[in-house]
């Protein structure tokens, strides 16, 4: 926040050192894993996060493609003999609220070969964040676990919110084992 007042002696100047904030901005794009082994994934990105980049994570992060969205063509259609239609062992579904990258043709438009692959997508109704677990995460995270918000460069902000999602996956990691040894 900048500085609303300040004081200093009279007949001097009070000087306030000011960082320029422009680009130093942390785009975070994660996914909760449920089921028998939950988990946290996540990568930032200090550049915009559009249907490109979420269609490579959910590639290669989450359905764990070889090759990621480039290949993704390649493996739900299959080319002959040479290379056969690429499926994932078990079926993934990911959840999405309705975020504009989520709804974006580059996006959206690859829903057939994903399903092709072992990935379906499923959206959440419009409006309604308490349906989806990871806003959650997203906000434990920023309120209990990155309470320093002041950064001098993009590198240690990204750190920061390393260390952040870091804690929260352990926290994951944990509450799961204790689940399975109390079932």
């Amino acid at each position: 926040m900048p500085t609303g007042y300040t004081w200093s002696r009279t007949g001097q100047r009070a000087v306030v050192p000011r960082e320029d904030t422009k680009g130093r901005r942390v785009n975070v794009l994660g996914a909760l894993i449920t089921g028998t082994a939950s988990d946290l994934v996540w990568e930032h990105t200090p550049g915009e996060i559009d249907a490109a980049v979420r269609l490579e994570f959910v590639c290669s992060k989450l359905a764990g493609l070889p090759g990621g969205a480039a290949a993704l063509s390649l493996a739900a259609d299959g080319t002959g003999t040479a290379l056969p239609v690429w499926r994932r062992s078990r079926p993934c579904t990911v959840v999405l609220d309705n975020a504009s990258a989520h709804v974006a043709k580059a996006f959206k438009g690859r829903r057939d070969q994903l399903a092709k692959i072992g990935v379906d997508l499923f959206y959440l109704p419009p409006r309604s964040p308490e349906l989806n677990d990871i806003e959650r995460i997203w906000r434990s995270a920023k309120y209990e676990d990155y309470p320093q918000r002041a950064h001098t460069s993009t590198e240690a902000i990204a750190d920061a919110v390393d260390k952040a999602l870091t804690r929260q996956q352990t926290r994951i990691r944990r509450s799961t084992e204790n689940f399975t040894k109390a079932a």
